[in-house]
C-alpha cells in the first residue's frame, strides 16, 4: 500500500487534489485508516490515475473522464469515441491558432514596413448597386452566436431538399439575412434563404433596392472589417440603413478546400438620409 504522499508524489498529484478526486468519486483510496484518517492507495491504483492524467492532458474534463471511467462493459468503444471526437476538437484548435500566428506575422511585417495593421481595410471595395426583388425560399429563426455553422449547414440542407422535391428553379447562390439589429442573449434574427423563381409556400418577396455591395475573397474573418468600412461609407456620404444586411455565398466551404478561395458578397440596403430643417 502507498500513502496518500507517496502516490502524490509518484503520479505528480497534489494531495488537495487527490481528496477532491475521492470527493467526485473520480479515485478513492483503497483505504482509510479509521484511528486517523491516513489514507492508503494501492499499486493497482496507480494506473487508474495515470489513465487519468493522459485523459485531463487532452483537455477532457473531470466529468467526461468519470463517463469513460464508469463505462465497464464498452470502455474501450467509449474510449476510442471520445479520443476521436477529442482529436476533431484540437485539430480544429491546431488550424485557428495556425490562422492567428499568419495573421500576427503579417500585421509585424506591416508595422515592420511602416504600415498600420488595419491598412487591409483600403483594399475593401465599395459599390453602390440597385439589386432587383427576388423570391426567398427561406428558413427565419432565432440562432445563437456560436451555432451559426451548424444551424447553417441544418438550414440549408433544408432548403436545397424543398427545392428538389417540389422543383424549384434555383436563380443564385444561397444567402444569409440578418434581422437583428444587436447581439443579444437569445441570438440573432437570420434568415437562411435561397432564391428561387417559383412562388410557392414558403416564399416571400424581398427588395433591398439600393444597396453597398462588397466583394470578400477569402476567411470570414474580415466580415466585420467590411460591415465597419461599409457603415463607414454610409455615413460619410449620408445614407441609412433601409433593410436587413445580407450575404450571398458565391463560393462557400462546401465547394473549397482553402479558406482563401472563398467568395462572399455583402450587401447593405441602404437610402438617403433625410436631413430636417
Amino acid at each position: 500500500m502507498l500513502s496518500i504522499g507517496e502516490f502524490s508524489n509518484i503520479c505528480r498529484v497534489s494531495t488537495k487534489t487527490l481528496r477532491y478526486y475521492a470527493e467526485i468519486g473520480l479515485i478513492m483510496p483503497e483505504e482509510i485508516n479509521p484511528e486517523n484518517g491516513y489514507r492508503y492507495y494501492s499499486i493497482k491504483q496507480l494506473e487508474r490515475m495515470l489513465f487519468i492524467n493522459r485523459l485531463k492532458s487532452y483537455n477532457f474534463s473531470l466529468e467526461q473522464i468519470k463517463t469513460i471511467l464508469e463505462c465497464e462493459e464498452s470502455q474501450d468503444k467509449k474510449l476510442y469515441s471520445s479520443l476521436t471526437t477529442k482529436k476533431k476538437e484540437i485539430e480544429k484548435q491546431v488550424l485557428e491558432i495556425e490562422k492567428t500566428l499568419q495573421q500576427l506575422n503579417n500585421d509585424i511585417s506591416k508595422l515592420e514596413q511602416g504600415k498600420s495593421i488595419m491598412s487591409y481595410m483600403e483594399n475593401f471595395d465599395i459599390q453602390l448597386v440597385e439589386v432587383p426583388k427576388m423570391n426567398l425560399l427561406a428558413i427565419r429563426k432565432m440562432v445563437p452566436e456560436n451555432d451559426f455553422a451548424e444551424e447553417y449547414a441544418n438550414c440549408f440542407s433544408k432548403l436545397f431538399r424543398k427545392t428538389v422535391d417540389d422543383k424549384l428553379t434555383m436563380i443564385a447562390p444561397p444567402m444569409v439575412l440578418f434581422h437583428s439589429e444587436e447581439f443579444s442573449p437569445f441570438g440573432l434574427d437570420t434568415e437562411f434563404a435561397i432564391p428561387v423563381k417559383e412562388y410557392v409556400t414558403g416564399t416571400r418577396d424581398f427588395n433591398p433596392g439600393l444597396c453597398l455591395k462588397t466583394v470578400l475573397n477569402g476567411s470570414y474573418s474580415n466580415l466585420s472589417s467590411i460591415y465597419s468600412k461599409q457603415r463607414e461609407w454610409a455615413e460619410k456620404e449620408g445614407y441609412q440603413s433601409s433593410n436587413a444586411l445580407y450575404e450571398v455565398y458565391v463560393i462557400d466551404p462546401s465547394q473549397v478546400s482553402k479558406e482563401s478561395e472563398l467568395i462572399t458578397e455583402i450587401y447593405y440596403p441602404v437610402k438617403k438620409r433625410v436631413i430636417n430643417i
